[in-house]
């Protein structure tokens, strides 16, 4: 049927190699959709997993923020309005509004799973990505001046869902809390490192969270990871300064 439909489309708009070209095309699309027809969803499924719109983006994200908000089971005023500021920074005053009142329109009257968000971020972005996500998910816990059991536990547990891997977790996690060990710890090596084992590390973790490996329209994302290289970057610098590396 659709490759009829697709030569009389083709026929009116470049005559008879027209036809012939969108009987082609719609006997391409007629064979897809025989037999299996969920097989063909799957396909088409798979062609558009990597699309996320804008406002998909912003209420999962905000979905995320109220987990780890009520993640020790107090709601911090401080918490809530470092979420505000971030949006009202990032997409307006304006936009920020809207996208809270539509939060609280459609999302909060909904049980929120963790799990199912980060399953459909997983599909739509990059690995970089996710990693500066978890970091701005760190800053919320962290936005009442302390970063409890509970909220620690649930950040872990949202790194599982983004399979995202315990070193990184602990090198994003050493960010927040400053102890003698923390430059080693945001570069992931020991304390016992060498001096080529420390500008070894360096030189990967400066790649892993370049700001350019960072593909998305999102604004503040790119600004995170433009402050989470500059972690990466003092940590180095400590470091060199301690053991006198140039």
């Amino acid at each position: 049927m659709i490759k009829w439909l697709a030569a009389i489309i083709g026929f009116s708009i470049r005559g008879f190699f027209g036809a012939v070209l969108g009987f082609f095309v719609g006997s391409a699309l007629d064979n897809l959709f025989q037999g299996n027809r969920g097989g063909a969803q799957t396909i088409f499924q798979d062609l558009t997993r990597q699309q996320v719109t804008p406002a998909d983006f912003e209420l999962n994200l905000l979905s995320l923020c109220s987990i780890v908000i009520k993640a020790d089971g107090q709601v911090s005023q401080r918490e809530l309005d470092y979420v505000r500021q971030y949006f009202v920074a990032t997409y307006g005053k304006e936009r920020a509004n809207s996208i809270f009142r539509t939060f609280n329109e459609v999302i909060k009257k909904r049980e929120i799973s963790a799990q199912r968000i980060c399953q459909y971020l997983n599909q739509r972005t990059r690995y970089e990505v996710r990693l500066q996500l978890l970091h701005f998910l760190f800053g919320i816990a962290q936005a009442d001046g302390q970063v409890s059991q509970a909220e620690i536990n649930k950040l872990n547990e949202l790194a599982g869902f983004f399979r995202i891997g315990s070193r990184d977790f602990s090198s994003i996690k050493a960010m927040f809390f400053k102890d003698a060990d923390q430059a080693y710890k945001i570069l992931e090596i020991q304390k016992s490192a060498s001096n080529d084992e420390v500008k070894k590390a360096y030189r990967q973790m400066a790649k892993k969270y370049h700001p350019d490996r960072v593909v998305t329209e999102n604004e503040a994302i790119k600004k995170g990871a433009e402050e989470k290289f500059k972690e990466v970057q003092k940590a180095y610098e400590t470091i060199q300064k301690e053991r006198g590396i140039n």
